[in-house]
């Protein structure tokens, strides 16, 4: 097979600083895997942000080239289910992690890692949903089958966010009336578009309340960022309410009673994009390309070039993008 250079965003650790750069890269040096891709599309995603500053619960060794998100076109396969020409997503697994990832020209995986692209939808939409827009579609998947539209509020955090953004135009397609929790001010009427009934001020909603159960307000909810804010929104819901919780920027740990799981019913959900089991995925992206998909979509998104990758990066660790962020590596 021929040998490929391609350029990619390479993390190095020198002198115990992570420094980023653009290099020109070779495809035989890119891991073992069955089916070589060439990357039209990545996104950025917080856990390409850690993996760029060095953070060893992400990615453990350097260099390293982040980007947990992948769209592009088979460029060779050693399985018979993908041939050349074949367009592709790749999300979640170790991509990006500890396998050189989607800020790369060209990606080489496991062919269980990788689905085909649904029909109705484009690669720019593909990664406009990404793993942030996939962790919302499981959130959603997961609180559907529990919680009907008629049956009361829905509350999202981080809403501004790429998977908050994302869960509100799923839950606004469906019907359901949406709460959202917001740090940004500035963005109240993003977050009206998006569909939200209600904008309730992050500061306001992760005050500590040592109280072990709230009035019950929230037939539902999709946390994306844990600690006092998951806790105020455990103690919030209805009888037989649900959550789904999906981050840990606040905290990891959660510091209350199980009151209101025993005496209300309520239940907890994890959710986890990245140990999605790949037998359900197809079904899952083709409900995103189909009649889950946002219509709202395409005013979600920034799209950056891999040079501006750096800045993106500070912007994320810094809180300050909304919607979701593409990269065009083409």
């Amino acid at each position: 097979m021929q040998n490929i250079q391609y350029k990619a965003l390479v993390i190095d650790q020198i002198d115990g600083e992570f420094i980023q750069s653009i290099k020109t890269l070779e495809t035989n040096d890119l891991p073992i895997g069955e089916v070589l891709i060439r990357v039209y599309y990545s996104s950025i995603n917080y856990k390409d942000a850690l993996s760029a500053i060095g953070n060893k619960g992400v990615t453990k060794n350097y260099p390293h080239t982040p980007g947990i998100d992948a769209v592009g076109i088979v460029e060779h396969s050693e399985n018979d289910q993908f041939k050349k020409g074949d367009e592709v997503i790749v999300t979640g697994y170790d991509l990006g992690m500890n396998t050189s990832g989607g800020l790369g020209q060209y990606i080489r995986v496991p062919s269980e890692w990788v689905i085909m692209l649904p029909k109705n939808l484009s690669m720019k939409e593909a990664m406009i949903i990404g793993t942030a827009g996939f962790t919302a579609g499981i959130s959603t998947l997961r609180l559907t089958e529990l919680v009907k539209p008629n049956a009361g509020k829905i509350i999202v955090t981080g809403a501004t966010g790429g998977v908050g953004s994302v869960a509100i135009s799923l839950l606004s397609k469906l019907g359901y009336q949406t709460v959202a929790v917001s740090g940004k001010e500035s963005e109240s009427l993003f977050l009206k578009e998006l569909g939200v009934s209600e904008i309730i001020s992050r500061v306001e909603f992760q005050n500590v309340d040592k109280r072990p159960m709230l009035s019950a307000q929230f037939a539902g909810g999709i946390d994306t960022v844990g600690g006092p804010i998951l806790e105020n929104i455990i103690k919030s819901l209805q009888p037989l309410g649900i959550v789904t919780t999906c981050g840990s920027v606040s905290s990891t740990q959660l510091n209350m009673t199980v009151f209101p799981f025993i005496l209300r019913g309520i239940t907890l959900i994890g959710i986890s994009a990245q140990n999605y089991p790949t037998s359900l995925r197809p079904n899952l992206w083709n409900k995103l390309a189909n009649e889950w998909k946002p219509d709202n979509l395409m005013q979600i998104y920034t799209e950056i070039t891999l040079n501006e990758v750096k800045n993106t990066i500070d912007l994320i660790l810094q809180g300050k993008l909304k919607g979701r962020t593409i990269v065009n590596m083409k």
